[in-house]
């Protein structure tokens, strides 16, 4: 039987590099240099222009692509340098928080690290303000205890923000994942207008992440704007059972998730957690339908 850390020690289908996996044999061990990596290949797609980049419209569209293989294919369609060596700004693909926290998380399963992308919500972006992100969550064999890493948060962006803690190892109470923000809204500790991010927040919004959050513990990592399932359902259409049912599902993802088998066990049987065939990505005011078999080929 597969044990919790040999499970996400292995790629999914999102996080595998498929016909580039040799390519990930050239890179270190070492976490704060594979963050770097991360970094030389990659660029925020609402963090270009701190960097003096104006992005192309037809650039912006590299945050959709979902698999780790689709977006090495296109990095070295950009520039085809082995991945240890960085790139320049206008070569790195763009992406967004959650795409930084897959490729690393695709690195550290490469080298058999457990590893998993967590989405939630990061309090050190705007004073009293919950904002929608995701970090990487690796297991430290030396600590035995799994740790939040920030692969996004280069100097400039640690600089800008005036980050006062390492994100190779950040606070828990810094980035609250989709769990634990779910039960601070329901139990009246913070106010659910105050997450979200840009015109978008709620509970509704909360309730998102928490379900994004359940389907990347179960190695389906899908895009920020994504939804199906209890995601795409309206608050009032939501039942009392509903309700306790996220509450269920909450107070068991609210941290590291020592009861990983009861989540994926609910995951897997449970039409409002599970991520189907077809979903719905919600972008540019609009709806589309996404057939996932043909994304992750």
């Amino acid at each position: 039987m597969t044990t919790e850390l040999e499970y996400f020690a292995a790629p999914g289908r999102m996080t595998s590099p498929g016909d580039y996996v040799g390519l990930l044999d050239q890179l270190p061990g070492d976490i704060t240099l594979l963050c770097r990596i991360v970094q030389g290949m990659m660029i925020h797609i609402h963090w270009a222009d701190q960097y003096g980049l104006q992005l192309p419209e037809e650039r912006r569209e590299e945050v959709q692509l979902r698999p780790v293989v689709s977006k090495l294919e296109r990095i070295l369609k950009l520039d085809p340098r082995p991945l240890i060596e960085a790139r320049s700004l206008d070569k790195r693909l763009v992406g967004n928080c959650r795409d930084f926290s897959l490729m690393l998380t695709s690195l550290l399963r490469h080298q058999s690290v457990p590893s998993r992308a967590r989405c939630g919500f990061g309090r050190y972006f705007i004073p009293n303000h919950y904002e929608d992100h995701w970090v990487c969550e690796y297991w430290n064999a030396v600590r035995n205890c799994w740790v939040l890493v920030d692969a996004q948060l280069d100097e400039l962006q640690q600089n800008k923000l005036s980050i006062q803690f390492n994100p190779l190892d950040v606070p828990r109470n810094q980035f609250i994942v989709g769990g634990e923000a779910w039960q601070m809204c329901r139990n009246g500790e913070a106010d659910p207008e105050t997450f979200g991010i840009f015109e978008m927040h709620g509970l509704w919004f909360v309730r998102g992440n928490l379900v994004r959050d359940i389907a990347s513990l179960n190695k389906v990592e899908l895009l920020p704007w994504d939804g199906w399932g209890v995601i795409d359902a309206r608050d009032e259409d939501l039942s009392i059972e509903d309700l306790a049912f996220l509450d269920q599902v909450a107070e068991l993802t609210r941290g590291d998730v020592p009861e990983f088998n009861r989540v994926h066990n609910l995951y897997e049987n449970d039409k409002r957690l599970h991520v189907p065939a077809m979903i719905h990505s919600y972008m540019q005011g609009g709806v589309q339908t996404i057939d996932l078999t043909q994304v992750c080929k």
